[in-house]
């Protein structure tokens, strides 16, 4: 395996690529994982980067991290175009690099499941001027922000929009659904109080209104935050573990790929 880095804007995205050898021709051409940590757009969380992206990199995918505007530099759709142009020159390398163009996921956490589920709904928003090439061919939202209105995360909207009401409403995902929107795989633990389990279920009433295909799992139990639910990342929750299996046997089999 090998690192690198490249520049979409002002976000550096490191990269883990899984290397060639004769003896894995079946796999020369890979799925790719852009990978968005949460932070509520003021920080990147380190526990939704690595620990996620070795789960998939044990699958044979090609992994991306950008780390996307945070803070004050957040406002202004940075993040949004930041991420676009992420995939963008991913499709573009994806040769060189071993990607297949066409299977191209995009998971998100948190707020970082909110630019992630932005791209999703805004990619073809005549006021981006984006392209077919920055679509994702799927969506991987894990306890999501949704909402900029109701039931929205106060710090992840103050962050994105500077306090514009207009940017707020622009990127308030329910509205922007269409039957373009990617296939999607969802989950929310059931007792998260930072980002109201709500959230997601607007989006999976918004994809299922248009005909978007998806999977949606609410836990009972689970917490903010727990990424991939193990002692390493300091949240061990047995029950929410199981999103990774099922995260995984939903997108492999969406990517028609056998690891």
């Amino acid at each position: 395996m090998k690192q690198i880095s490249f520049q979409a804007h002002d976000a550096e995205v490191r990269c883990y690529l899984q290397e060639d050898y004769e003896t894995l021709k079946a796999h020369r051409i890979r799925p790719a994982l852009v990978l968005c940590a949460g932070g509520a757009y003021r920080w990147r969380s380190p526990r939704e980067k690595d620990p996620v992206a070795f789960e998939f990199l044990s699958m044979g995918y090609q992994v991306f991290i950008p780390e996307y505007s945070c803070g004050e530099k957040a406002s202004g759709y940075r993040p949004l175009k930041e991420l676009a142009e992420t995939v963008r020159i991913i499709r573009a390398r994806s040769e060189e690099w071993h990607v297949d163009p066409t299977k191209i996921a995009v998971m998100g956490f948190s707020a970082g499941g909110h630019l992630a589920a932005s791209l999703a709904a805004l990619w073809n928003d005549p006021d981006f001027g984006f392209d077919s090439s920055v679509r994702p061919d799927a969506m991987i939202l894990c306890y999501p922000v949704i909402s900029t209105k109701e039931y929205s995360h106060s710090e992840s909207v103050k962050w994105l929009t500077g306090g514009s009401r207009e940017q707020a409403d622009k990127l308030h995902i329910p509205d922007h659904v269409t039957a373009d929107f990617p296939p999607a795989f969802i989950w929310h633990g059931g007792e998260d109080e930072s980002v109201l389990p709500e959230n997601s279920m607007m989006l999976a009433a918004a994809l299922r209104r248009n005909g978007v295909p998806f999977e949606y799992h609410l836990f009972e139990k689970g917490v903010h935050g727990i990424s991939t639910c193990t002692q390493e990342v300091e949240t061990p929750d047995e029950s929410c573990r199981q999103w990774i299996g099922l995260c995984k046997m939903w997108i492999n089999r969406r990517f028609e790929y056998v690891p």
